[in-house]
């Protein structure tokens, strides 16, 4: 099936490690043109060495995407040295759980700058320069795909100022897609739920040695639980954002599509 990506350029934020950078993998595969870009030099030099031993190259980009200066040159950045995106992968920040007890004015600040603001600073500066490309005459508008845990679907006690963040950026990309489809430009979102990434693994090795249990049983326990049997693979999100991404998607936006296994049943 052609996805009609080969030649896109592609913006991946927090594009160096797990869901990020399988998406990143997965559009090279594709043939685009790919920048991914990350606050930790370390973690870029690693994603670029594992991607150039399977023979794909991209674009590196350091950035604090907290800051919104930070967020417009990486745009400027990979719009001059790579070319114009026509795709922005948000896959940035993570949020910090919180005690209920210890939620305060400082934790929900602390916690939209993690999470909220490293997604809507690239978006609204993507989204200016998409929206110029098309009154200009561009000839295939752009696209957005935003991945948002299903925290911000459901109340879950140590998760409250993280699955706020979450439902925020669902409401921003549903609201953006409503506005922007006058031009054309979708926008989705992607909710997956446990994937098995580092950050997974780190969680499970504190359960591990919190419940005194081999990691193997804690991923055992957290799959049983799942009603498909297992966790997500970060391919799997990769692979639903190549789709929503594409021309096979054109008539996709303003969708909120879950991947949490039928974990959580709800509409």
């Amino acid at each position: 099936m052609d996805l009609g990506l080969n030649n896109k350029v592609v913006l991946v934020t927090g594009g160096s490690k797990g869901i990020g950078l399988a998406c990143a993998r997965a559009f090279a595969k594709e043939g685009a043109r790919v920048a991914i870009v990350s606050r930790d030099p370390a973690n870029l030099a690693r994603a670029r060495e594992q991607l150039a031993s399977e023979g794909l190259h991209v674009h590196l980009t350091r950035a604090d995407l907290h800051e919104p200066h930070s967020a417009a040159d990486v745009v400027e950045d990979v719009s001059t040295t790579v070319g114009p995106i026509d795709v922005l992968i948000n896959s940035s920040g993570a949020a910090r759980r919180y005690d209920p007890e210890s939620l305060d004015a400082e934790a929900f600040r602390a916690t939209m700058e993690a999470k909220y603001f490293p997604y809507i600073y690239p978006q609204q500066e993507v989204l200016r320069r998409m929206v110029e490309r098309v009154k200009a005459g561009a000839a295939e508008p752009g696209t957005i795909v935003n991945i948002v845990g299903m925290g911000g679907k459901y109340a879950n006690d140590i998760h409250i100022a993280g699955g706020a963040a979450n439902a925020a950026l669902m409401l921003a990309t549903v609201g953006l897609a409503h506005y922007h489809a006058r031009y054309g430009i979708r926008i989705n979102a992607i909710n997956p739920g446990a994937t098995l990434t580092e950050r997974l693994q780190e969680a499970l090795q504190l359960e591990a040695g919190r419940e005194g249990i081999d990691k193997e049983t804690a991923l055992a326990r957290g799959e049983a639980r799942v009603p498909l049997g297992r966790y997500a693979k970060p391919e799997e999100i990769a692979d639903v954002a190549l789709f929503l991404a594409s021309r096979r998607a054109s008539y996709v936006t303003g969708a909120l599509i879950p991947m949490d296994g039928a974990s959580t049943p709800i509409i």
